[in-house]
């Protein structure tokens, strides 16, 4: 009998222990996850990549800022692998981030991750690309991307005097994946300006490319895919004395690849098409410089990083964040309440003072 009940005590008393253990206040450090408390104090940052300039400069700042700010940052770079990625966030929820911002490779592919940080009550902003088809994102970072796209198809009338000149002008289309959001904005915007144009019979695609978004697609973003295309496109449209006037591409790392397709195809400074892009990456700074890049749409990467740094300190202290925009980003669930940077155009006219005057380069960089 005394064997009986010293076991029965025992039980008890481990009993009371877990349950002191798992019941307690949990303090500012809210929800948990996998065992672990979350921490108000900590930031999970989640990159797609160090391979661009875009997305390890973006990541540097956002690190820096948080932690100029007093918080643990952990900042994870997924090679472009949306499996790694999903991996690195749901570590980055069991260990205990108090909040996540998340710069996606494929906006509609974290639903199931994201699911067990909303359970862990644990806030999400999308960074720069809209995550979809989850009610787990809780606000959106990123610059007017329609906007974005407006100025680069503006930049191609205007050069080509397309109001006035009847043409016709020969232009090639490219663009971001298909399975980033913000491609929408970019190319959509784009085409407001140009589509006017090709139904005019002004704007040519002599390649016979669709005016379609996913016939324009390059994967990743890639230059090497956008070399390919194009090179395939001269090869098929562009060698029998054929001039190209313009290439629409939504951004640098596009740009570059459409660059070093003309470039080996004999096209030099003097008579090389107009060429847009996006972010001001160092190579198509300089390819501006020399006559081979048109124009880049500036995206100051310090304010976002900023911006999203601010929504974390509010969300961390239990406030609403700036937002400037409750209209416009969908993510299949609701509205997202977002906060737009405004983007800026530079061209060989003025990058001095966009670019170096603002801190953002230095000259010797730039050689």
């Amino acid at each position: 009998m005394y064997k009986k009940v010293t076991a029965v005590l025992i039980v008890l008393t481990m009993m009371f222990s877990l349950a002191a253990c798992t019941s307690g206040d949990s303090g500012s450090g809210g929800s948990s996850s996998g065992g672990s408390k979350k921490d108000n104090k900590k930031v999970g940052i989640a990159m797609p990549t160090k391979d661009l300039q875009r997305w390890s400069e973006d990541g540097a700042y956002m690190k820096e800022a948080m932690e100029k700010a007093g918080y643990t940052v952990d900042i994870q770079y997924a090679n472009n692998d949306i499996g790694v990625q999903a991996s690195q966030i749901e570590n980055m929820i069991t260990g205990g981030c108090g909040t996540l911002v998340i710069a996606s490779i494929d906006g509609g592919a974290l639903s199931e991750v994201l699911e067990k940080a909303k359970a862990a009550d644990i806030a999400v902003i999308a960074y720069d690309r809209l995550i979809m088809n989850t009610d787990a994102v809780t606000y959106y970072a990123t610059f007017d991307n329609e906007k974005i796209g407006i100025m680069q198809g503006q930049y191609i009338a205007d050069k080509l005097d397309l109001e006035n000149q009847a043409g016709p002008f020969n232009i090639e289309l490219f663009t971001g994946p298909t399975d980033d959001n913000n491609v929408n904005f970019y190319f959509g915007g784009a085409m407001s300006v140009l589509q006017k144009y090709i139904d005019e019979g002004k704007l040519v695609i002599k390649s016979g490319t669709e005016v379609s978004l996913a016939a324009c697609a390059t994967p990743n973003w890639s230059t090497e895919e956008a070399q390919k295309r194009m090179e395939n496109i001269i090869t098929k449209s562009y060698t029998g004395g054929e001039k190209l006037d313009a290439v629409l591409s939504s951004n640098d790392s596009v740009a570059n690849g459409i660059t070093n397709a003309l470039v080996a195809a004999g096209y030099t400074a003097e008579d090389f098409p107009i060429i847009t892009g996006q972010d001001c990456e160092i190579t198509s700074v300089r390819n501006m410089i020399k006559g081979l890049q048109a124009m880049s749409v500036f995206v100051d990467t310090r304010e976002l990083a900023n911006v999203t740094a601010d929504m974390v300190e509010a969300i961390m202290k239990g406030e609403e964040p700036k937002i400037n925009n409750t209209e416009d980003y969908d993510n299949g669930t609701g509205i997202i309440p977002t906060y737009l940077c405004e983007p800026q155009v530079a061209d060989i006219d003025n990058y001095k003072e966009v670019l170096i005057d603002s801190g953002y380069y230095t000259e010797d960089r730039l050689k």
